[in-house]
């Protein structure tokens, strides 16, 4: 299968990466916002404006869509579902019900194929939060996530006129996790179970008081959290936090039906998140090209895909190695 990208930057490359480990996937270029003529793919692969897409669909069975959630991904994605089979890591969680009727009247009305919230949460732990929920009914489920550089939130602070770059920190309470795998199954708030450390470099002369207020108060990524902002050079934050590390857990506590405690924990240590999340991204491209070819159109997520359908090995390889 063919795969492309649109837009270059950390989550880009990261696919750009995941393909050159997958064989029975070709990436066949890159598509950029930015001067083409200004960026070289690390693979080597052309790289075209992004406004010239839709010349080039005779070359893409999917079209892996590597841009922000906060403003990009709701207008891109039903846009370019009208012309390709999509796969996005749309993450405003609050956001994805009207992200996905958007997304699905657009590749409905031209005859795609799209998967939206693909990654790891959205994603691979929505999945987890599924199987838990089935296996135990009586139960909740927790999700931590952190320490590590959320994506969508950083992306999010520099939208906000006067920032240069910004990292966001999703961080853990250690109390309440070590509460839920207890199994006391207490009533957390989301502000409860995490706190969120931002750091940002601004403009010279940009107003510092009012970016952290507007960072702070921000509804879906901010607000209600415990949220500290420290602001930092350009060169502090590409020398401190450069790196791009990330995880978390999903943990679900309950009883089975004899009364019996029983826990089930999903865990992720990642040190690149964008590197993992391409990944994800990439799997999710094979599915939705196999998905395709048996007819299925409209929007999906990870919930809707058949596990055999994300990897290349045949269902006797399957039964025989990983069953």
């Amino acid at each position: 299968m063919k795969i492309a990208i649109y837009g270059y930057g950390n989550l880009g490359r990261g696919v750009e990466a995941a393909a050159s480990q997958n064989k029975d996937i070709t990436l066949t270029g890159v598509f950029t916002r930015r001067a083409p003529e200004s960026i070289a793919s690390v693979s080597g692969v052309p790289v075209y404006a992004a406004e010239n897409v839709r010349d080039h669909r005779a070359d893409i069975d999917v079209l892996i869509i590597c841009c922000g959630s906060a403003t990009d991904l709701p207008q891109l994605t039903p846009a370019l579902a009208a012309q390709f089979n999509v796969v996005d890591s749309f993450d405003t969680h609050a956001r994805i019900p009207a992200h996905h009727a958007a997304v699905d009247a657009a590749a409905k009305g031209s005859g795609h194929i799209a998967l939206i919230a693909a990654g790891w949460d959205p994603g691979l732990f929505s999945i987890s939060r599924l199987y838990a929920a089935a296996v135990l009914p009586e139960g909740k489920d927790y999700t931590f996530w952190g320490k590590g550089v959320s994506q969508g939130h950083s992306e999010a602070i520099r939208h906000i006129p006067g920032v240069l770059d910004a990292r966001s920190y999703t961080i853990p309470l250690q109390d309440a996790m070590d509460r839920v795998r207890a199994g006391e199954m207490p009533e957390l708030k989301p502000g409860e179970k995490h706190r969120r450390a931002c750091y940002v470099a601004v403009e010279e002369e940009a107003d510092r008081g009012a970016i952290a207020a507007a960072i702070q108060a921000m509804p879906n990524y901010f607000a209600g959290y415990d949220t500290s902002v420290a602001f930092v050079s350009p060169e502090e934050l590409r020398k401190e936090h450069g790196r791009l590390p990330h995880g978390g857990s999903v943990i679900r506590t309950g009883i089975t039906g004899a009364g019996h405690s029983q826990r089930i924990e999903f865990a992720l240590e990642l040190a690149s998140n964008p590197e993992f999340t391409a990944s994800v991204l990439v799997a999710g491209a094979r599915a939705i090209h196999r998905m395709a070819a048996r007819g299925v159109r409209g929007c999906v997520t990870m919930f809707d895909i058949p596990p055999a359908d994300l990897i290349s090995l045949s269902g006797e390889e399957l039964r025989a190695t990983l069953l």
